[in-house]
């Protein structure tokens, strides 16, 4: 009796189901680790980075100061305060933040509220500032200013910022302390006045001597230390740190914050 022709079984079509998802289940866990590596890769180089910012920023910054602070605008844009102080730790670096509110009789910075409201939230010591115009009437500024600022018992004293001369040296002088004055009498917080090194010298230094001073000077060392009524030093405007896209300006203080 002849033998029957045996044949060999085919392979199912759930064998090669199973071999497919095989593969597809091997890719995903390829992509998963490609992705994994390169996202913790990225943020290491992104720390490397901060890192080396941060050491470049100290090497900056004057020595033998008491603080070291910052002072913000629309200019700045919308500032990552997150980024700023809890993601990259700068609130051991940076111990006093002033923002702009207003200007003249009508303008209020965009960016004044929001960074107002996040920087009482996360306790950051901070101030607002006026940016005085000669030309308006300055007890109308000073409404138009303390409108948009309330002060807080552990507010840093409001900053008048005067970069404009007006008709004559009298007449500004006049008008700042009128300004001065009157927010003072309203909030019980003294205003300290900003201006150039040029300004402070050539028109303020022997005329305002009643008046605490922020002195803003790039190129040279001010000497401010001898200088009893003048606490912050503007040191440059060049400043770079993180949550802060572009240049920011940076300061440091007499005070110890």
């Amino acid at each position: 009796m002849a033998k029957r022709k045996t044949t060999a079984k085919k392979p199912t079509r759930k064998r090669k189901k199973k071999n497919s998802y095989l593969t597809y289940i091997l890719v995903a866990i390829g992509i998963v680790v490609v992705v994994f590596v390169s996202y913790f890769g990225f943020k290491e180089q992104k720390k490397k980075a901060v890192i080396k910012k941060t050491h470049e920023l100290l090497a900056t910054i004057p020595k033998g100061y008491q603080a070291v602070g910052i002072d913000v605008s629309h200019h700045q844009g919308k500032i990552d305060w997150v980024n700023l102080f809890q993601e990259n730790g700068y609130d051991t670096i940076i111990d006093f933040v002033y923002c702009k509110a207003t200007e003249g009789t009508d303008h209020v910075d965009t960016e004044w509220k929001r960074n107002r409201l996040f920087l009482n939230s996360y306790g950051v010591y901070n101030g607002a500032y006026h940016f005085f115009n000669p030309k308006t009437d300055p007890i109308e500024q000073a409404e138009h200013f303390l409108t948009n600022w309330k002060a807080r018992s552990i507010d840093l004293p409001p900053v008048l910022d005067v970069e404009r001369s007006g008709r004559n040296d009298g007449e500004l002088i006049a008008n700042m302390i009128k300004w001065c004055e009157f927010v003072e009498a309203e909030s019980g917080l003294k205003p300290i006045i900003y201006t150039s090194r040029y300004y402070f010298e050539s028109k303020f230094k022997n005329k305002l001597t009643n008046y605490q001073f922020w002195i803003a000077s790039y190129t040279n060392d001010p000497q401010i230390k001898p200088l009893k009524n003048v606490v912050h030093w503007q040191f440059t405007d060049n400043g770079t740190i993180p949550g802060i896209k572009g240049k920011v300006d940076l300061n440091v203080s007499k005070i110890n914050f």
